[in-house]
């Protein structure tokens, strides 16, 4: 079980976002990979990944190339099992190039609230390092540190 459940309520969604957000700022593969089905199916970008094993693999190379990674994830929508979701990650690569990459998200839980299906279209825009908005310390977005709306992505 991997509460909140489904159905989800705003409340709850908003909690299982929050939830993926800091799984993914950990860039812990192994972790992340729990929050999903033995079996799930995902289309990232052009990449189909399926199963926990090619989620590990899948996501250990994103953090590999992806440095000093940082994400915030936002509800956009939700109904029964499903969340829609957008969200910007910053991170640079090995030169030093930083991006900005804006993507949305389509969600399918089971009912153990393990994440079954997942769908990301994501496009990256270069930007300086003096463009940066994501300055907190590796790890968990503070509670305290502005949202996508509240910056205006």
């Amino acid at each position: 079980m991997r509460p909140p459940l489904p159905p989800f309520t705003r409340e709850t969604a908003v909690q299982k976002v929050r939830m993926a957000e800091d799984a993914w700022n950990t860039r812990d593969p192994e972790k992340v990979s729990l929050a999903y089905t033995p079996d799930s199916r995902w289309r990232n970008r052009s990449e189909f990944v399926n199963g926990r094993e090619e989620i590990v693999a899948f996501l250990t190379r994103k953090w590999e190339r992806e440095l000093d990674y940082r994400l915030i994830k936002e509800v956009w929508a939700w109904e029964d099992n499903r969340i829609a979701v957008r969200f910007a990650y910053e991170c640079h690569d090995a030169e030093g190039n930083w991006y900005r990459s804006f993507g949305n998200e389509n969600w399918e839980f089971d009912e153990n609230g393990l994440m079954a299906v997942r769908h990301a279209s994501i496009n990256d825009v270069p930007i300086t390092e003096a463009e940066r908005a994501y300055h907190w310390p590796s790890g968990r977005r503070p509670d305290d540190h502005p949202g996508l709306s509240d910056l205006g992505f």
